[in-house]
């Protein structure tokens, strides 16, 4: 028959790490799949129009976004109450716009230029005049392909 005998010498084993890649590896993926990147900070205030017909865009990193519209409280001392035009981070002028398209069409290859759109995010309320001098602008610098960006009309 065997002999059990309890040996106190031994201490108790290390805590075994071999799974710790694993779960740092899951984690990083959780946060990176549920994390979202802030695009551009508002400046303007925008409340796009209705529509009825919408599409959505595919790849939306060949858009690039010109906002208009009337400054948010904190800018309206510096800036007026006039519709404004936002490109990135930044007010600017119709004369600006030219140099920003440029710059979009700089950060993309060179295969996917031809298929790059400008998105305008424009207040509803916004005059037709600051939008047509916009398109102007870009007929000029040959960008061509303009979104409208609206939100759906509900079905009453």
């Amino acid at each position: 028959m065997a002999k059990f005998r309890k040996d106190s010498s031994k201490e108790l084993p290390p805590v075994s790490t071999a799974s710790l890649p694993d779960i740092v590896f899951m984690l990083l993926f959780f946060f990176m799949v549920s994390t979202s990147i802030k695009e551009v900070e508002l400046k303007v205030a925008i409340k796009a129009p209705m529509a009825t017909e919408i599409k959505k865009l595919e790849k939306k990193s060949l858009v690039s976004n010109i906002y208009v519209g009337e400054p948010k409280k904190q800018f309206i001392k510096n800036m007026g109450t006039e519709p404004r035009i936002q490109l990135n981070d930044q007010f600017a002028e119709v004369n600006d716009i030219g140099g920003f398209i440029e710059e979009e069409r700089s950060k993309i290859s060179e295969v996917e230029r031809p298929f790059m759109t400008i998105s305008l995010k424009v207040d509803e309320n916004t005059k037709m005049g600051i939008v047509t001098d916009i398109k102007q602008q870009l007929r000029r610098v040959s960008a061509l392909k303009i979104n409208y960006s609206t939100r759906k009309k509900e079905k009453k």
